[in-house]
């Protein structure tokens, strides 16, 4: 473990570390990643979709590195297994200073920023 952390949570799976990490967070953003990260997306976007959490959600588009998988949730707007209003749940910048003031934004006029369900 780094030892320069000012705290360390340890907790019992993966489950209560994505709790605990949401609980805690004032937005979610992913940057380029695998698929661990990909699964981290998808679950706080359903979060978000469901109400569970009412916390931004964006993507740090590097390179354009995610535009395939925005070509997949527009697809999945036009043949109407996600409505125009889900999809915007997911805020997308390729510079991290403008995603950061757009999530702010977002947050500031949010309904509510609690995490508002238990996923433990």
């Amino acid at each position: 473990m780094h030892t320069g952390l000012s705290e360390l949570c340890v907790v019992e799976n993966m489950h209560a570390r994505k709790a605990l990490m949401a609980e805690r967070s004032d937005a979610f953003v992913a940057l380029p990643g695998g698929y661990g990260t990909l699964e981290e997306l998808l679950e706080v976007i359903t979060w978000a979709q469901l109400g569970f959490i009412h916390k931004p959600v964006g993507l740090l588009n590097v390179a354009h590195f995610f535009d395939p998988l925005l070509t997949v949730f527009d697809h999945s707007v036009a043949e109407g297994f996600v409505s125009p209003e889900q999809r915007e749940l997911i805020l997308v910048g390729a510079e991290p200073e403008l995603l950061l003031q757009a999530l702010a934004a977002r947050r500031a006029n949010a309904p509510g920023s609690e995490f508002s369900a238990s996923l433990t």
